[in-house]
């Protein structure tokens, strides 16, 4: 082959490769053209589906307060841990590292990661200190991130707990008025479009679709300062006493606010597990017991009411004992002639059933249901009893006679407080509530005033000297009230040396402002009378609240002008 068909056959390749070449070159800018004219929104929408993502912004709970605005339970900001499975398994080297910091063992990490595989998301560890969050980013593993959310916070702890509940790791209530509340108080999430790298961090906020409503507020009825001493008295009492539980209620007569609310055993809200479902509940208005002796004054006043007896009337309680039927209904010894008065003050059970002989079935019935008894008091708390008060028509003798001294009926703390609150303003029956009152509440009148006012004289006496309820005294104040010591209701019938200890009382006399109900359940260190047990925690707490209350004293001894005393015996 000659030089020049060499050179020929060299400038036909050259040509032939800068051909194709160019041919591929145009095929490029084709295919670049296509992408950009006609595929361009595709290919954003592929592009924007592995970038932009709609986010939930959270919405904080509504703060609960007392009374006076002291904070019972708020909301604060934390950070929970997240990770993209699929993204997180392509760094595995690091999962020891990572499982260590956040307390997990690796096998449990790489077993959750493993079973959430084909999601996008799963919670590694939620509600974690902001140190720890520190540094888990600055491991700088691919897919993992951080999801702002809020943490529940109760200030007052378990002082508080059985009436504020809580809510769960998700924010939702689940006990007490977060739990009545809830739909009110955790608001609506709003939603906002981001950019997200590729790292799953986001780094552009590009548009606000829904704007956050945070939770309402929500203000209670009860004053926190009270709330501490009612919770710190019955706790020393149950403790002191070895009793099993305790409940106490404390109720603005005026209003029918709820001052303070407290049970024994408590819980510790800020603590979600380890917790025994028992403490949890709140046993002032959920649990029921027979209230024995503190009836007798409703039993009094529809024998008043209906004009059978009047403050006057000696009722023989001789010799200590009576017979109903094959029932013997006993005192703790021969009281002899009692008046009406002194039937409460001595807390004869034999006096309480000669009186109610006296009326109907019905009649009884009437007063107990008028009061409350047997009904919820509809203050909105989950799971509140209504006790049990049988209808009037299954009464036979005995338990006519057992009702009227409190045997045969079941009542919360919150019913008796509830019912004793109407002696004290007079016969009037106000609403019960949880939650402060914003204008003056209506009361319906449920007994004559001067029969309310009849018993409430009587009931004075109980905390006298002679009385069984003297400990429930407060230096200053004029106290009425009554105690309770009732058996305690067992299988086959009533344990012989099992109690609940109760005193349920008003203060002061002259122009009644507070309710209390003490009820000490199954004290075992020797005292189970309500005189010896509920009253001093009476006595205690009373004091403090009427004091912190600003309300004058009723019962201050009159002191001698300095003339008089200068004068000297005449």
């Amino acid at each position: 082959m000659s030089e020049q068909q060499s050179v020929e056959i060299f400038k036909g390749r050259r040509y032939l490769a800068l051909g194709l070449f160019l041919l591929g070159m145009a095929a490029l800018l084709g295919r670049a053209a296509q992408l950009e004219l006609f595929d361009r929104e595709f290919l954003q929408n592929q592009a924007d589906a592995r970038h932009l993502r709609v986010v939930e912004i959270p919405a904080h709970r509504g703060m609960i307060t007392d009374r006076n605005g002291e904070p019972l339970a708020i909301s604060t900001p934390v950070d929970s841990v997240w990770a993209n499975p699929q993204e997180l398994m392509l760094a595995s080297g690091e999962l020891p590292q990572l499982a260590r910091l956040l307390g997990l063992k690796t096998e449990k990490l790489q077993r959750l990661l493993a079973k959430r595989e084909g999601r996008e998301f799963v919670y590694l560890k939620r509600h974690v200190r902001p140190d720890l969050a520190r540094k888990v980013m600055a491991l700088d593993l691919p897919g993992v991130s951080l999801q702002r959310e809020f943490h529940r916070y109760y200030p007052a702890g378990e002082v508080t707990a059985h009436l504020v509940g809580m809510t769960n790791i998700d924010d939702l209530g689940q006990e007490g008025l977060e739990l009545s509340y809830n739909e009110s108080l955790r608001g609506e999430p709003g939603a906002k479009r981001v950019v997200r790298d590729g790292r799953g961090r986001i780094i552009e906020e590009v548009e606000l679709i829904r704007a956050m409503r945070p939770g309402q507020p929500l203000q209670l009825s009860i004053d926190r300062r009270i709330q501490y001493l009612a919770y710190r008295e019955l706790k020393a009492a149950v403790k002191q006493h070895k009793a099993t539980s305790g409940s106490l209620v404390l109720l603005d007569v005026r209003s029918g606010e709820v001052l303070a609310m407290v049970n024994q055993p408590s819980y510790n809200p800020n603590r979600r597990s380890g917790q025994k479902s028992s403490a949890r509940r709140n046993r002032a208005v959920t649990d029921v017991f027979e209230p024995g002796s503190p009836i007798k004054p409703f039993t009094v006043a529809s024998a008043l009411e209906n004009r059978l007896i009047k403050p006057s009337t000696v009722i023989n309680t001789s010799p200590g004992y009576y017979r109903i039927g094959r029932k013997t209904v006993s005192d703790f010894r021969d009281y002899g002639a009692l008046s009406i008065g002194d039937v409460l003050v001595k807390s004869s059970n034999v006096g309480a059933s000669k009186i109610a002989q006296k009326l109907e079935s019905e009649q009884l019935w009437s007063m107990l249901s008028r009061v409350g008894f047997g009904e919820s008091t509809a203050s909105g708390f989950p799971g509140e009893s209504a006790g049990v008060l049988s209808n009037f028509h299954r009464w036979r003798k005995v338990e006519h006679a057992t009702h009227s001294y409190g045997y045969g009926l079941s009542v919360t703390p919150l019913q008796l407080a509830h019912a004793y609150s109407v002696l004290a303003a007079d016969g009037a029956q106000y609403p019960v509530t949880l939650l402060k009152n914003s204008e003056p509440a209506e009361g319906e009148q449920v007994i004559t005033p001067q029969v309310a006012r009849q018993v409430r004289n009587m009931l004075e006496g109980v905390v006298s000297r002679k009385g069984t309820g003297y400990k429930a005294h407060v230096v200053g104040y004029r106290v009425a009230g009554k105690t309770g010591t009732v058996h305690k209701a067992v299988a086959g019938g009533y344990a012989e040396d099992r109690y609940h200890s109760v005193f349920t009382g008003m203060a002061p006399v002259s122009e009644p402002r507070l309710v209390m109900v003490v009820m000490v359940n199954d004290p075992r260190n020797g005292d189970y009378y309500g005189g010896a047990v509920a009253a001093p925690v009476f006595s205690k707490v009373m004091s403090g609240a009427l004091r912190l209350l600003g309300l004058p004293p009723d019962d201050m001894p009159v002191r001698a002008s300095a003339s008089t005393e200068k004068r000297g015996p005449a």
